[in-house]
């Protein structure tokens, strides 16, 4: 029986200006940006499940449509649609690509400030497009690993001043040792089948009362 295959991305491609006002020569331009865009993912095998204009609804329409890979397709300068990202991001990260002719250092800051994962100038080739999208999730994904382990990290630290705090609280009531009033806290959580931060924390409050 062979393997099931992968699931294939879900991806929504946002342009950045919409067609309207542009002369001639920008449409014609944006016009073949786009066709060798969705050349590419579509040969690539991508699911483009939407193309939206980048305004005031576009987080709500991300928020909506639940993909799995933003692609922002700016000619010029990406900010106000970079705006737009954060916010639906914001609650939901997502690997984000934006292909742009725009290589001011400002608008590059901007863009790896907003959470873009691949910033590509004068590189929307349909045969570039999948390479470029594979490495921006593997870099998605060990940006969001290391974000993972830096708040679990944060938490622990927490809760390890949690438990301090509450030690002493043991200690100062009960003329406990360091080692007795943490081997109470540990019996209380246990008792109660909590986390020994939790029961910490219970400490702390019922001291605060008092």
């Amino acid at each position: 029986m062979k393997p099931p295959s992968p699931r294939t991305l879900r991806i929504v491609v946002v342009n950045s200006q919409a067609g309207a006002g542009l002369d001639e020569h920008s449409a014609a331009a944006q016009s073949r940006r786009n066709a060798a865009l969705r050349i590419g993912l579509l040969e690539s095998g991508y699911d483009i499940v939407a193309s939206l204009p980048a305004d005031i609804f576009l987080p709500g329409r991300i928020a909506q449509i639940q993909p799995d890979m933003i692609i922002i397709d700016s000619e010029s300068d990406a900010r106000d649609v970079l705006e737009h990202i954060v916010i639906a991001t914001r609650d939901e990260p997502r690997p984000i690509v934006l292909f742009t002719d725009d290589q001011t250092e400002s608008s590059m800051d901007a863009a790896l400030a907003a959470g873009v994962s691949a910033y590509i100038v004068d590189g929307l080739q349909a045969e570039r497009v999948k390479a470029v999208l594979d490495v921006a999730m593997v870099r998605f994904r060990r940006e969001q690993k290391l974000l993972d382990e830096l708040s679990d990290t944060r938490r622990q630290l927490a809760d390890r001043k949690l438990i301090e705090r509450a030690k002493g609280v043991v200690m100062a009531r009960h003329r406990l040792s360091e080692e007795e009033a943490y081997r109470k806290l540990r019996n209380m959580a246990m008792n109660r089948k909590l986390k020994l931060a939790e029961i910490a924390q219970r400490v702390l409050d019922v001291e605060d009362l008092l």
